[in-house]
Formats: C-alpha cells, sequence, structure tokens
C-alpha cells in the first residue's frame, strides 16, 4: 500500500478526483480536477506547485566526495563549482545507463544527488578507498517543484534568496519564515521553475505559505498528468517510458548507453576512470546505433484518416507512454524504430512525440512514418523529425538581476 508524503494532508484535501498513481511507493495526484487541463495551463500561464518527495535523494560528504562521485558518474562532478546543479546518468561497467538525475555542490565537501530509481546499493558498491559519508535521506527531506512563468515572483513573496540572480542550474540556501529551505533552478516542465527541499517537519509551512502568497499569481496545486504533457514538450525522458535502468532490463536490447538517449552532452570520456569509461570511449568512436529524436505528426494526416470513416479526429486528452512502430515509409519495408512516449501539446497546437531511432535515418527534417490506428485498422501518418525541445521559452534561462546572462 502506498505510503503518504508529508504534503499528503494538504494533497489530499484538495485532490477533488481522487485520482492517484503510485510513485515509488508514495501517493502521487494524477490530476487534482477530473481532468488536468486547468494543471497543464497553470505550469505554461502562471505557477503550479508538484509534490517531488517521492524522488530518492542522498547526501554525499567528505573530502573525497566530488572523486567519488566522479567515479560513478559520467560526468566529471569536481568540475562543479559551489552552488550549481548539473544533470546526469550513472553507467554499468558495459556503458548502460542505470538512471539519471541531479548532483547538487552545496559547499566544498557537500553534494546532494536525486534519483528516479533507488541507487544507494549501486553507489555504495564504489564506496570502498573514499573518505566521503554516503546517505539515504529520502525520508528525511521533502520536495516541491513550483513551476511555470510566475514561480519567481511568488518565491520572492516568501523569502530574500538572492532569486534575479540565481541562475539556471543554480542552487542556494534560503530562510524561509523561521525555517531553512534549498533552492535549485531546476525542474521537469521545460520552463522557469525551481525545486524546493525542506525538512519533513517544516514540510506543511512551506506548502501554506506558497499556496497563500502563490494566491495572487494563480497558483494551482498540479499533478503528474499535467507533468507528463510538460515534460514532452520540453523533450525530457522518462525512465521505464523512454528508457530503462540497466539493472532492471531483461535482456540486453532493452539497455541504453547515454549517447542512445540523448545524453551523450553528460559525457566527459577524457579523464580520471569511470563507470562505463572504456565502453563510451569505443562508442564514441565506431558510433551509436540509436538515437532519440523528436517527431512532429502530420495533422492534416491524421484528420484525413478519421474523415474515411466519417469521423472527427480525436485529439489524445492526455500524454501517451507506449511503444509505437516507425517506418521508413508508407510500405511499411523497413521499421527504424519506435515512439515511447507523445502529446498534443495545447500551448503549440502540434502532435507531438519523442521515438528511439536508428542513428542513420535521425535527420532533423526528414519524414517518416509512425502507426496509427484508427477504427481498429493500422495505418501510418507522416511524421518530421525535429529536435527533441519542442517548447523552450527565453525565460526559462533568463536573469532579471543579471545584465548579462550566461547559460
Amino acid at each position: 500500500m502506498p505510503i503518504k508524503s508529508p504534503f499528503h494532508p494538504r494533497t489530499a484535501a484538495l485532490c477533488e478526483s481522487m485520482n492517484y498513481k503510485e510513485w515509488a511507493g508514495y501517493y502521487a495526484v494524477s490530476s487534482y480536477l477530473v481532468h488536468h487541463d486547468m494543471e497543464y495551463f497553470a505550469f505554461r500561464n502562471a505557477s503550479g506547485l508538484l509534490d517531488i518527495t517521492p524522488l530518492f535523494k542522498y547526501s554525499v560528504k567528505g573530502k573525497d566526495a566530488a572523486r567519488f562521485l566522479s567515479r560513478i558518474m559520467v560526468r566529471d562532478i569536481s568540475k562543479l563549482k559551489i552552488g550549481r546543479v548539473t544533470y546526469c546518468c550513472w553507467c554499468t561497467a558495459d556503458g548502460k545507463v542505470v538512471d539519471d538525475g541531479t548532483v547538487m555542490r552545496r559547499g566544498e565537501y557537500d553534494f546532494f544527488v536525486t534519483s528516479a530509481d533507488p541507487c544507494f546499493s549501486w553507489f555504495s558498491r564504489f564506496q570502498r578507498g573514499y573518505d566521503v559519508e554516503l546517505k539515504d535521506i529520502s525520508e528525511e527531506v521533502a520536495g516541491l517543484a513550483l513551476q511555470g512563468p510566475t514561480s519567481r515572483d511568488i518565491l520572492k513573496q516568501i523569502t530574500d534568496a538572492p532569486l534575479d540572480q540565481l541562475k539556471y542550474f543554480g542552487t542556494t540556501e534560503a530562510l524561509v519564515a523561521d525555517f531553512i529551505i534549498h533552492i535549485s533552478r531546476t525542474g521537469y516542465t521545460g520552463d522557469l521553475g525551481y525545486e524546493l527541499w525542506v525538512d519533513h517537519e517544516q514540510a506543511l509551512k512551506l506548502w501554506d505559505l506558497i499556496m497563500v502568497e502563490g494566491s495572487a499569481y494563480g497558483i494551482r496545486p498540479a499533478g503528474l498528468d499535467a507533468l507528463d504533457v510538460t515534460r514532452v514538450e520540453a523533450g525530457l525522458i522518462l525512465k521505464d517510458v523512454d528508457y530503462y535502468n540497466a539493472l532492471h532490463a531483461f535482456i540486453d536490447d532493452r539497455k541504453s548507453s547515454p549517447y542512445e538517449i540523448a545524453l551523450g552532452w553528460a559525457v566527459n570520456l577524457d579523464r580520471d576512470p569511470f563507470n562505463g569509461q572504456r565502453a563510451l570511449r569505443s562508442e564514441k568512436e565506431e558510433g551509436s546505433k540509436w538515437a532519440i529524436t523528436g517527431l512532429v505528426l502530420d495533422w492534416d494526416e491524421i484528420e484525413g484518416l478519421y474523415a474515411r470513416y466519417g469521423l472527427p479526429p480525436e485529439v489524445p486528452g492526455m500524454a501517451w507512454r507506449k511503444s509505437i512502430p516507425l517506418y521508413v515509409n508508407k510500405a511499411k519495408e523497413k521499421q527504424i524504430g519506435y515512439a515511447t512516449s507523445g502529446t498534443w501539446s495545447p500551448i503549440l497546437k502540434k502532435n507531438i512525440a519523442l521515438a528511439t531511432i536508428e542513428e542513420k535515418y535521425n535527420k532533423v527534417g526528414s519524414e517518416v512514418e509512425l502507426e496509427f490506428t484508427v477504427e481498429h485498422v493500422r495505418h501510418t501518418v507522416k511524421a518530421t523529425i525535429s529536435k527533441t525541445q519542442f517548447y523552450n521559452p527565453e525565460r526559462k534561462r533568463s536573469n532579471p538581476g543579471l545584465k548579462k546572462d550566461k547559460p
């Protein structure tokens, strides 16, 4: 049976739909109202507040903390500056992704790591020989994601932290009322937003302050259904949907390297040894078989297919997560990949998807065919390959308090 996060007394009272999912053993609201539309538009036009406590959280401290994390991550964490956050992944010895998450450097020897899957046991395997204290603090620290164009204005009402100067992927400690929180300018919506980390004991105080001050800025509590639409728009991958944890994969074909899931930019090869380095260096030289790409489906073809049956076109009511074959042409002569998740984007007015495709076919602007079922009959519709980042507003990175902002 799922357990309750520290925010559950507030989220349960507001969840009129009674629509929940299980997320890492916790109750997680799917949508507060019968449909998630209002929560989606809060993310895009005001602010949405999401309980992210189910993320696994680790404290990594000690003289060798940076060196230890650099050993297990594909990114060289020793180069991460204090007050900065990085997104990266970690791999097996054969260069296959175990999980992805964020690493925050709060001090010279103080790091905070998040992950989607429980990774304490995996991290612990490589701890020997390092002067480092690794601690699972998942049940001590609660988390909220405040995302949307008014998120900065709301936070400025409850803390005097220098938010106008806090850069994208920056982190800072802040005083809120009579307690301390940590703020990271990160999120999973592809928009301006922050993630807030607080001790369990202060969780309800933080929620109440944000909701009260946010009422003047259009804030709404938001669930996972709205988040799923925004993360596809932002081109952000999801474990067990767009890729699998290599430790849980039943067959090798389900395992992926960072290069195959659009995380090659996070790999720092030329440095001290780290997990998967040799395999990743070889793959970098030889090239990858697969790539994750974006797809924009042809609306006219979709409309035409429904018209054949005398039906109006159907727009998906929520983001979908399933494997759909991708072909080189309408004759289905060769399957070249598969779509893994997609959505109708209300803000872009496009039918979009993320797909895994053979690398040699991954050319932005080229056209492929996606299987599309209407009235129990399988057809195909044209899809144009695009960058995965469909939605990327300038405000996500901009800083009103800096004359010249660098990403």
